[in-house]
C-alpha cells in the first residue's frame, strides 16, 4: 500500500481543531451575522446552508451545514436529513456545472480523531476532484495549487445556484 503525505495539513489541525469548547461556533456565527456574502454563504434552506470552505483542499470546496447546532448525526430529525441530502445533490450538480470534476470525495469527519475542523457543529464536505490533483506539491512543497480565487469561486458557484432558483 503507498501512503500520501500532506503535512500541510498539520498546521490546520493546531489551529483550528485545537479551539476551546467555550470559543463561538464559526457557522453560528456566521448565520448571525447575516452578511451572506462575506461569509461565502452560497444557499440558504429551511434546514442547512451552503458555504464556501475558506481552507479548501481544491477550487470548489463547499461545505454543507445545518443549522442547528448538533455535533451528533444522529440528533438529526428526519427533515434535517432530508434536505441536507437534496442540498448535497444539488451543491454536487452546481460543482459539476462550474468545475466539470472528474469526481467528488463527499462526507464529513465526526470528532477530534476524524479531523474534524469544527468539533461541535457537523458539516459535509463536497471537494471536486480532477485525474491528476494530488500531486507532488502539496506532498513535497507543502503547497496547494488554487485554480481560481475564492471570491471569484464564491461569484459563479452563487450565480449557479441562484439561476437553479428561478428555474
Amino acid at each position: 500500500m503507498e501512503r500520501l503525505w500532506a503535512p500541510w495539513r498539520m498546521e490546520y489541525i493546531r489551529t483550528t481543531v485545537n479551539q476551546n469548547p467555550d470559543d463561538a461556533c464559526i457557522f453560528c456565527e456566521m448565520l448571525a451575522q447575516n452578511n451572506d456574502a462575506s461569509n461565502m454563504i452560497l444557499q440558504r434552506f429551511v434546514h442547512c446552508f451552503v458555504v464556501m470552505n475558506k481552507y479548501p483542499y481544491t477550487s470548489g470546496h463547499l461545505m454543507v451545514v445545518p443549522l442547528r447546532h448538533t455535533a451528533e448525526f444522529s440528533s438529526l430529525s428526519d427533515h434535517e436529513h432530508a434536505e441536507l441530502g437534496r442540498a448535497m445533490a444539488l451543491t454536487q450538480e452546481v460543482i459539476g456545472t462550474c468545475f466539470s470534476p472528474h469526481g467528488f470525495n463527499i462526507g464529513m469527519n465526526l470528532g477530534r480523531s476524524a479531523g474534524a475542523g469544527v468539533l461541535d457543529h457537523l458539516h459535509y464536505h463536497i471537494v471536486p476532484r480532477w485525474s491528476g490533483d494530488a500531486n507532488f506539491r502539496s506532498t513535497i512543497s507543502e503547497t496547494r495549487v488554487m485554480s481560481e480565487g475564492l471570491e471569484e469561486s464564491s461569484r459563479r458557484l452563487k450565480a449557479e445556484f441562484d439561476r437553479r432558483r428561478t428555474t
